[in-house]
């Protein structure tokens, strides 16, 4: 058997449809690129977004024409959240959705037989977090290691608590298996990812949370930086800031979603913080490490956002002084409360996600000039056409000129300029 797998989305789908190939793999199958014609495809499907559905019915679509003959397989939120509208494209074999997952190769050898296996979970009675470990046979020189699944926050905008279910916190002693098995294949850097990591051991009642998982890999030999993935701006209490700050391998890069700078549209959105709380856990932040960046999502365009409520987002992020922001036009997702309030005109979101996108190149090219002549640290990626491609602690993108392979090292670079949007250094 050779199956291809393709994740849309976030980290945590790409850590999923890595475990997925670990699975096949270690039953013996070969694992194909997803442009190769293979007898399975598994597309890891996301729904944030329409055109996350899009892109995912894109994809599936995409995977048939490459053979007609093969069984593709739709997994994910967008498999979970609209299970029949998926299971009615003609070009998909079998649904699993976000739960029975460590059962992917068991279905697809019963679907492969003419069985039609059926994977529906009622994914909100879900209550222990479901184990899946990749195996460290992606090319990347970082490794992502998921610590929790779920989300309870229901923002009136969200599908995803409804796609994912209830928090679910991964054992912190499977983490650290998982991160010292990694680490021993040359990973140096770890990113601890899940659907709301902030939550982690709020359902456990044991007293650990994130900082405890962050300390424990921290004291791994052979991990050298850690990284965590978007994080609720109030899990920044002075106890935490004061332990991350003292954790030397904790990058200093912070992606705090803000999605709005209006209390009011934070109120609609069912945000649970206000926007002086948000620049109250900045000021902790920098205070503690004033060499840290921090990027954030922002929505443009939700419903009832005025235009005053607008200028007030453009106003925060300019104080806020983010090193980068994802700009989201607002995104209707059927099912949630949002879908149901006085709607923005759709050229009326892009126009101001096009006003707040300058604004944030901006800030990004401010933050990023203002590191001339500083060393930092980098993880390089890769060496391509003459120049080795990296990530520093603080999430800047960073380029080398080099004739040598400098993939999977971290090295001292110190940046001396910009060009074409591009940090570029020498190395130390």
């Amino acid at each position: 058997m050779r199956a291809a797998f393709a994740a849309l989305g976030c980290k945590v789908n790409q850590y999923e449809a890595d475990a997925y190939a670990a699975i096949f793999r270690e039953k013996g199958a070969e694992i194909g690129d997803f442009d190769q014609v293979c007898d399975v495809y598994v597309v890891n499907t996301c729904s944030v977004t329409n055109l996350g559905d899009r892109k995912s019915r894109q994809m599936l679509r995409r995977a048939k024409r490459l053979n007609p003959h093969a069984l593709v397989v739709a997994t994910g939120c967008y498999a979970q959240t609209a299970h029949n509208e998926v299971a009615a494209m003609e070009e998909v074999d079998l649904v699993i959705g976000t739960a029975m997952r460590h059962r992917l190769y068991e279905l697809v050898e019963a679907a492969l037989r003419g069985e039609k296996p059926d994977a529906r979970v009622d994914i909100m009675k879900e209550r222990e977090f479901e184990e899946m470990e990749t195996d460290g046979s992606s090319e990347r020189s970082r490794a992502y290691i998921k610590i929790e699944d779920g989300c309870d926050n229901f923002c009136s905008y969200c599908i995803i608590p409804y796609a994912r279910g209830p928090v679910r916190s991964r054992k912190i002693e499977n983490i650290i298996s998982e991160a010292r098995r990694l680490a021993a294949l040359g990973y140096r850097e770890a990113v601890l990812t899940g659907i709301h990591v902030a939550s982690y051991g709020k359902d456990m009642n044991c007293g650990l949370g994130l900082i405890d998982v962050i300390e424990a890999v921290a004291e791994i030999d052979g991990v050298e930086r850690i990284r965590i993935s978007s994080i609720d701006p109030r899990a920044f209490t002075d106890d935490f800031v004061k332990r991350a700050a003292a954790c030397g391998k904790l990058c200093r890069h912070f992606h705090i979603s803000l999605q709005s700078g209006s209390g009011p549209v934070l109120r609609r959105m069912n945000r649970k913080y206000t926007p002086e709380d948000y620049l109250d856990a900045l000021v902790r932040i920098r205070e503690a490490m004033p060499d840290c960046s921090v990027t954030t999502d922002i929505i443009c365009g939700f419903p009832e956002e005025t235009e005053e409520e607008f200028a007030q987002t453009l106003e925060f992020a300019k104080k806020a002084g983010f090193a980068r922001i994802h700009v989201f036009p607002y995104s209707e997702r059927r099912g949630t409360a949002a879908a149901l309030m006085p709607q923005v005109p759709h050229a009326v979101r892009e126009e101001r996600a096009s006003r707040l996108g300058k604004v944030g190149e901006e800030l990004r090219a401010a933050f990023e000039r203002g590191h001339i002549g500083r060393t930092v640290s980098v993880l390089f990626e890769q060496t391509k056409d003459g120049a080795a491609e990296g990530l520093s602690k603080n999430y800047i993108r960073v380029y080398v000129p080099s004739g040598e392979d400098l993939t999977g090292k971290i090295l001292p670079v110190r940046i001396t300029g910009f060009s074409d949007g591009k940090a570029w250094g020498e190395l130390l």
